[in-house]
């Protein structure tokens, strides 16, 4: 009884030594203010300092520059200051044009790492794929760099050339020399497939892809006589871009439900975006492609339609990045894009690291026919063989109609993924009308 009521005391005096001790780390406001105000002296004497002592002059909007930069791209990969020239190159972008290489990167391990190259412009033409590292700018290393001067660096007068020195997994580093251009993004590219399989490619998520989207169909659905049989959506190698255009295009195949819900430190400011009523295809069967080069705004709408169970997300797990970033303005100082909140899936997910992992995981392959050598026959050629009574004209719609879905075939054999959602397509429409 005495060892328990020792035991007991003893436990209580280090709860109370420790709650003392807690107590008395414990900074009080006042005393966190003036260590902050002692660490701005801090940052004073040392921009002094440097101004007077580094081996070449330097100028105050510089130092302020950069130390302000250092200090947003110290958070993440996303948050950054954006100069004057930055801030409007990156109105541009969200405009669907601006100059440069077309080319979405983040910084990662102290080098530029590709999310995706923007289709049809020369770091597409060049083959740069998404995770590839560029590890120099004409043969200045980019260790050291912020994300922002390696972009700057990679801007530059239309017709000019850079060369990048890239790593790519296990190989060997090569250079690739780039011809900058005028980027004018297409952001949605439509085209029917295998004669009717809408198929919808979105580059990027710039003002007005909802309307183009709509336009896209209504057109398609014109030329097909209201035969569609589904979509493709694909949103493989495509970084992201604005918000609401993500919500607005989950919204045009969705009747209700959350869309995403976006979450910042506190919980009054989580914003949820819904569904309003109204599926612009009426429930036919929709594939997702998507692949590691798919990032933000593609996985929003990837991530929205898989959980309402409205579509089949079909490719490679998608780049994972789940955080939004809020550009704020400084007047003519330019702005800050910081990350202000994580978003969230209809289901609660979080991509971010993650990614979306598709339903069905569909690696990109070439298709090689298998050539017999002539070793089969068929019923037809066997001796004797009883005559089909089909008349010759159905016969030949039907071949004509083949020869006009294997000329399609073609146009897909080298593009695997595509070719598997099509078929996806046409099988779940098959399996619907039953």
């Amino acid at each position: 009884m005495w060892k328990k009521l020792i035991i007991i005391a003893l436990i209580a005096n280090i709860a109370m030594t420790a709650s003392c001790v807690t107590a008395a780390d414990k900074k009080t406001p006042k005393e966190e203010q003036a260590d902050t105000y002692e660490m701005l002296n801090l940052f004073g004497d040392i921009m002094e300092r440097t101004k007077v002592s580094y081996v070449e002059e330097v100028s105050d909007q510089k130092l302020i520059e950069a130390a302000i930069n250092g200090m947003l791209s110290s958070l993440d990969p996303h948050s950054s200051f954006l100069d004057a020239k930055s801030f409007q190159y990156l109105n541009e972008q969200t405009q669907g044009k601006f100059g440069g290489l077309g080319i979405e990167v983040t910084m990662e391990n102290g080098v530029v790492k590709v999310v995706s190259p923007i289709d049809d412009t020369p770091a597409f033409k060049a083959g740069l794929k998404p995770g590839d590292y560029i590890i120099s700018l004409d043969g200045t290393t980019v260790v050291g760099m912020s994300l922002s001067e390696a972009v700057d660096k990679m801007r530059g007068k239309v017709g000019t050339k850079i060369k990048l020195t890239i790593r790519r997994g296990t190989q060997k580093t090569f250079d690739v020399t780039l011809k900058r251009e005028e980027i004018k993004i297409q952001s949605v590219k439509s085209e029917i497939k295998a004669d009717d399989v809408a198929y919808i490619r979105i580059s990027s998520f710039s003002e007005e892809v909802d309307k183009n989207i709509k336009d896209a169909l209504a057109k398609m659905q014109k030329d097909t006589k209201n035969q569609i049989k589904g979509v493709v959506l694909d949103v493989r190698n495509n970084p992201g871009g604005l918000l609401d255009q993500a919500v607005a295009i989950a919204d045009l195949f969705l009747n209700e439900g959350e869309i995403v819900s976006t979450r910042s430190r506190n919980e009054e400011d989580t914003i949820k975006y819904n569904a309003t009523k109204g599926d612009i295809i009426n429930g036919l069967p929709i594939v997702v492609l998507i692949n590691d080069g798919s990032a933000s705004a593609s996985e929003i709408v990837a991530g929205a339609l898989q959980d309402h169970k409205r579509a089949i997300v079909m490719g490679q797990k998608s780049f994972g990045k789940g955080s939004v970033q809020s550009v704020i303005p400084f007047s003519k100082y330019g702005a800050i894009r910081l990350t202000t909140a994580r978003y969230y899936t209809p289901s609660g997910r979080s991509i971010q690291a993650k990614g979306i992992e598709p339903d069905i995981e569909v690696k990109p392959a070439k298709i090689e026919e298998y050539d017999l050598d002539g070793f089969t026959i068929s019923e037809a050629e066997l001796k004797n063989a009883l005559k089909n009574d089909n008349n010759d004209k159905t016969d030949n719609d039907k071949q004509s109609a083949k020869d006009t879905e294997n000329s399609q075939d073609d146009d897909m054999k080298n593009d695997y993924q595509l070719l598997r959602a099509v078929d996806t397509i046409k099988a779940l429409n098959i399996y619907n009308n039953k």
